[in-house]
């Protein structure tokens, strides 16, 4: 049986259909360190964000291919869902035509590789915002 001092200890849970957590998942996704940002996780946004766009903009500068989605070929898709998962930094570089040439240094793939592990590493802040959001995970 809970006492009101246990109670008073467990976290808030949303409402049923609260639009907040998804908001926070949506915007981490999008721009990288916006969902810790939305929580007032303020050090921990602007250190994601530093991280997130400093390797985006490494692996650019290095030559890094930005996949398209539809080539066909299984680890091009792969490669693509890695580099989405970046949100905007991807999708600006993409329609301003970053990325585009054809990968043919170790320097290049090093580029790639740097661009797709920025997708993954937003991918997991957003979840983690989300995570906090909710109540998963504490502060």
């Amino acid at each position: 049986m809970a006492t009101k001092a246990d109670t008073a200890a467990l976290p808030a849970e949303p409402a049923a259909g609260s639009t907040f957590p998804m908001l926070v998942l949506i915007a981490g996704w999008l721009i990288p360190g916006a969902g810790h940002l939305i929580l007032g996780k303020w050090v921990r946004a602007l250190l994601l964000a530093a991280a997130i766009l400093a390797m985006f903009i490494i692996g650019v500068a290095l030559g890094g291919k930005l996949y398209s989605p539809n080539t066909g070929e299984p680890l091009d898709i792969l490669g693509f869902l890695g580099d989405l998962g970046a949100g905007l930094p991807f999708i600006i570089g993409r329609f301003s035509g970053l990325g585009q040439a054809p990968v043919l240094t170790a320097v290049a793939d090093y580029g790639t590789k740097f661009i797709s592990i920025v997708g993954l590493l937003n991918i997991v802040a957003a979840i983690d915002a989300h995570s906090i959001a909710i109540g998963r995970k504490p502060a």
